[in-house]
């Protein structure tokens, strides 16, 4: 997931996202979500989440996320924990439709783009070959292990990673850069991932997707688990 922010005065353009019926109706399970966020720290290196309002709270600490809420579904509380919070850069995040978060809130809260909880059943770690002009960079670890996709001049061309959480693989950060995609690198980058994990015996996977990455992922076998969506409030320009 991206810390990037949007301005003001996008917000109602992600009210408005084509999402499906089916899509809309999906309800989360608390304990993945919850499995999920853990491994989202770790992966980052903020605080351990812990348990408030229904879901749980992070203090990441970043100059442009200072905390987060995570909620795995539309909650009551979410209404009037938002009415406490003043402070900018403070992050509400469910596990539902956009439109449905945004009526919970004041106005001052800013719709982020919409994300997409997705999971892994069961993987096929059949890496493709790595395309002309690109080398693997790994670095593994018991719990969290790091792929990158470089250049022959060592230049990052595509890197994610992956966190081992309570027998879950938790993939994160999955970025191939602009001047190297569509040439297979994400495909590679999720696979060596997944053979990762399959060498740990796990075969399960979790991650949030951008809309752009949703396609990436399904195409893979990811299937879509609920929505994943996100308000803030920004500081003044």
């Amino acid at each position: 997931m991206s810390t990037h922010l949007n301005t003001q005065g996008q917000d109602h353009q992600y009210l408005n996202y084509p999402e499906e019926d089916h899509a809309a109706s999906l309800q989360a399970d608390p304990e993945l979500v919850g499995r999920w966020l853990k491994g989202w720290a770790l992966a980052r290196g903020t605080a351990t989440p812990v348990a408030e309002h229904g879901g749980w709270f992070v203090d990441v600490g970043w100059p442009e996320q200072k905390a987060r809420y995570v909620f795995p579904a539309v909650l009551p509380g979410i209404a009037d924990l938002a009415h406490t919070i003043s402070e900018p850069w403070i992050f509400l995040k469910t596990c539902a439709s956009a439109a449905a978060l945004r009526a919970m809130l004041p106005a001052h809260w800013i719709m982020q783009r919409p994300g997409y909880m997705m999971t892994l059943a069961s993987s096929m770690p059949e890496v493709p070959d790595l395309p002309a002009g690109y080398k693997l960079d790994a670095t593994l670890a018991q719990s969290i292990s790091t792929v990158r996709v470089l250049t022959i001049d060592d230049e990052i061309a595509a890197s994610g990673r992956i966190v081992l959480v309570d027998g879950l693989a938790i993939y994160d950060s999955i970025e191939t850069q602009a001047a190297h995609q569509r040439r297979g690198l994400g495909r590679l980058l999720m696979k060596q991932l997944e053979s990762i994990a399959a060498g740990h015996g796990i075969h399960g996977g979790a991650l949030v997707a951008t809309p752009q990455g949703r396609t990436l992922y399904a195409s893979l076998g990811w299937e879509l688990h609920s929505l994943y969506s996100t308000a803030v409030i920004q500081a003044p320009a």
